[in-house]
């Protein structure tokens, strides 16, 4: 299959999904990330809430970051490795949203950020070197150094609790996109060991954080 036709109808059954959920509040209810409904038994919605979005500039967002990075994704591993790292660090965004928020009935959250997140890192894995491209920031930036700077971040809003960013999705994406990608390509840690120790310091400063309840 065409890996571009791969990407346009993932793409699209985020744009239609997302569309759904803008004139439809209901199925967007129905259908959002809801720690309280998902704790009643609906868990399906750890996979739906990945396909609303707030509003057409959080879906744009998303999916120009999508269609930025999956192609270095479907070049160097293929459609098949492509989908289990989407659709694995989405889960892995889910799963870790819910562990840090399993206590916190109303916390709700949307958006593909958690899968996206995960082919992001996948990326920057397998090309370290790629510049990702900012609005707003006239140079482009070095991968890895976005990497690092990425998820810090997300450890920051995590610990600030200050803004309706759903931070701990695209932790658990990133986390995601990591480990997926190292399990499948483990010549990678012969090949890039400094990127993986690098991207892996504040993996294990959040997981040290949330052993010691600072979260």
């Amino acid at each position: 299959m065409n890996p571009d036709f791969l990407l346009f109808i993932l793409i699209g059954c985020n744009v239609l999904i997302s569309l759904k959920g803008f004139y439809d509040s209901n199925f967007f209810r129905q259908n959002e990330f809801h720690i309280g409904s998902i704790r009643d038994g609906q868990q399906f919605r750890m996979i739906s809430s990945a396909f609303l979005h707030v509003d057409i500039a959080h879906l744009a967002f998303n999916m120009i970051a999508l269609y930025s990075f999956a192609p270095i994704i479907t070049h160097f591993m293929g459609n098949f490795s492509f989908l289990i790292i989407y659709f694995g660090s989405l889960i892995f965004g889910s799963v870790l949203t819910l562990a840090m928020h399993k206590d916190q009935y109303q916390y709700r959250a949307v958006g593909a950020s958690g899968a996206v997140t995960g082919i992001i890192y996948a990326a920057i894995l397998i090309f370290p070197g790629l510049e990702v491209n900012i609005m707003f920031i006239p140079i482009p930036i070095n991968g890895l150094v976005f990497g690092l700077l990425y998820l810090l971040y997300s450890i920051y809003g995590m610990k600030a609790k200050n803004d309706n960013i759903g931070h701990t999705a695209h932790f658990g994406g990133a986390i995601g996109g990591f480990a997926i990608t190292l399990l499948k390509r483990p010549d990678l840690f012969t090949v890039e060991p400094f990127t993986i120790i690098i991207l892996a310091i504040p993996i294990i400063i959040m997981f040290v954080m949330a052993k010691m309840g600072k979260f």
